[in-house]
């Protein structure tokens, strides 16, 4: 995204907002400013070494809550108890590790109804859990990291992969080249290419 945004618009971004940095520094915040939290997303087993590692790190860091993904598409009822849950948690923080492009779906759906901040995070759960090893920061810095979680992780992550990246690069390529230019009026990349 970072490269994205410099070749398109000159934004001369240096560094890229990392999940599991972003969620680290937000929960160390957290714990010190007495904010709780909530973590949506992953797996039970998953959220469970999250909790162990949370309370090691930020002992004072304030869990409203912890829930994990259904891996699917959610019914109106279930949103409408997620979105109960999380804000009579008293969360006034949620982070959501649901995967891309789900997580950022997510945050954009329930960006009006929950009244508080969305953090996107990524694989930042099972990174900060211990449950999967983070790429070099060396691959990071090279934009491997994909390359590095692919091998880690082929069975899970092969299909975004071979159909997401493809698709992105793509679509880049296309503003780029000024041959298409995407407006930020909530519409999707594809309705604007087929549909005017």
């Amino acid at each position: 995204m970072r490269w994205a945004l410099n070749l398109l618009y000159s934004a001369n971004l240096k560094d890229r907002v990392y999940g599991p940095n972003l969620t680290r520094k937000i929960c160390e915040c957290a714990a010190a400013g007495g904010i709780p939290v909530y973590f949506y997303g992953n797996t039970g087993e998953t959220l469970d070494l999250l909790r162990k590692q949370i309370n090691k790190t930020w002992p004072n860091l304030q869990v409203a809550g912890m829930e994990p993904s259904k891996f699917r598409r959610l019914t109106v009822e279930e949103k409408q108890e997620v979105v109960h849950r999380i804000r009579n948690s008293g969360a006034s923080i949620l982070f959501v590790g649901l995967g891309c492009p789900r997580q950022e779906i997510f945050a954009f759906e329930f960006r009006e109804t929950l009244d508080m901040p969305i953090l996107a995070v990524g694989a930042a759960f099972p990174f900060l859990a211990g449950a999967i090893s983070q790429a070099p920061v060396w691959m990071q810095n090279a934009g491997l990291e994909w390359l590095f979680r692919l091998v880690s992780e082929p069975k899970r992550l092969w299909r975004r992969y071979v159909y997401l990246n493809p698709a992105y690069l793509f679509l880049l390529a296309l503003q780029a080249l000024r041959l298409s230019r995407f407006a930020p009026d909530g519409k999707s990349p594809a309705e604007e290419l087929f549909y005017g």
